[in-house]
């Protein structure tokens, strides 16, 4: 039976799990050739050398990136549905992403997140400058949570564990604290808890100033 030619669709497929699986290191005509089971020299007719290769994966995934659709009644619920996209994007994509910053194209790649949020702090009624520090605190909270989160992951294994280091003795005032400390964190539940608790603070009508009127009785 004859294979059917590789596309160039194909082509940055095998070379986006590549890259996600090993890094970009492990990205090599020979090696991408191999994965696709057709010549080096299809490959180079489809994307040119290695580096517009690159090039052709970093375009691909800014434009994956975009493809956000918030969903949620409240602009709240929809603020935290970007938060938890943009999270599981960036966590997905890491050797990717980093390839982004590199070209210096990170800014353009979060720009359709940042619309989005736009949109749903407008639509919660915030407008100029505490639009734009909420929009930009929420960003700053998932990608802040995120590199927390790698590193910790990333990290050799601690001795004393977090765990030996809470008993109920530890806080003998708060016993349910200490177990609750005492277990792994649970990294999904605090993003939302902290996500949620952030947008909730961030849309809250703005406290009457000194020399406000009342409100009518």
């Amino acid at each position: 039976m004859t294979r059917s030619p590789t596309t160039r669709d194909e082509v940055l497929d095998a070379a986006a799990s590549l890259v996600r699986q090993h890094g970009p290191a492990a990205l090599t005509m020979r090696r991408l050739a191999a994965e696709l089971g057709t010549a080096v020299t299809s490959i180079y007719w489809h994307v040119g050398n290695r580096e517009s290769l690159l090039d052709a994966l970093v375009r691909r995934t800014v434009e994956e990136m975009g493809a956000l659709r918030p969903v949620g009644r409240t602009p709240a619920e929809r603020i935290l549905s970007v938060a938890r996209t943009l999270r599981h994007e960036l966590r997905e994509r890491p050797h990717l992403i980093a390839m982004v910053h590199e070209r210096g194209l990170t800014e353009r790649m979060f720009l359709p997140a940042q619309q989005a949020l736009v949109h749903e702090v407008h639509a919660a009624g915030l407008r100029g400058a505490r639009a734009a520090d909420a929009v930009r605190a929420v960003q700053f909270q998932i990608v802040g949570f995120l590199l927390v989160e790698r590193n910790r992951e990333r990290a050799p294994a601690q001795s004393p564990a977090e765990s030996e280091f809470w008993d109920p003795a530890a806080a003998p005032d708060d016993p349910s604290l200490a177990r609750a400390l005492a277990r792994p964190a649970d990294p999904e539940r605090l993003f939302l808890l902290s996500v949620r608790a952030l947008v909730t603070a961030l849309l809250a009508p703005a406290a009457e100033g000194p020399g406000s009127s009342p409100a009518p009785g």
